[in-house]
């Protein structure tokens, strides 16, 4: 896995999660996963096409998703993953993704990307078929956000 394409998605995740919440978010140690891999409670999943393809994942604990979704809806508080809250974490891969391609794009590398798709539950495992998986964890005060990113070139 090219280190400027998961540059990319670490520049454009951080990014937009300190845009939106108070408490600030960094890179904790990067990892390689072994699939499949369990996830937190939930889970926001988008796909890449493009010059290269893959998937990514994030994903975090209730309780961060709570915190996440109401800085996506300017302070509202957020007391259940309702559909409300759901739309704005999904916005939030959206955005996430959005500035990567951006970013990437500026580097000569043209993807695209999936509409997202939320998972919520537990014991959800996630497997990247023939793809190596790369865990950036997104460390805050408030608890973490596993961010998955798995390329195919």
């Amino acid at each position: 896995m090219k280190v400027e394409y998961v540059n990319a998605f670490i520049k454009a995740s951080t990014e937009v999660l300190n845009n939106f919440v108070a408490e600030k978010f960094s890179v904790g140690r990067p990892f390689i996963r072994q699939n499949p891999f369990p996830t937190s409670e939930i889970v926001i999943i988008l796909g890449i096409t493009g010059e290269f393809k893959g998937q990514a994942v994030f994903s975090m604990g209730l309780d961060v998703a709570k915190a996440i979704a109401s800085g996506m809806m300017m302070g509202m508080p957020v007391t259940e993953i309702d559909e409300m809250a759901k739309s704005a974490l999904s916005e939030l891969g959206n955005m996430i993704m959005g500035n990567s391609a951006t970013l990437l794009f500026n580097q000569g590398i043209k993807i695209d990307i999936t509409p997202p798709s939320l998972v919520k539950g537990t014991s959800i495992e996630i497997s990247s078929a023939g793809m190596e998986t790369m865990c950036v964890p997104l460390v805050s005060n408030m608890g973490n956000v596993e961010f998955d990113i798995a390329i195919k070139v």
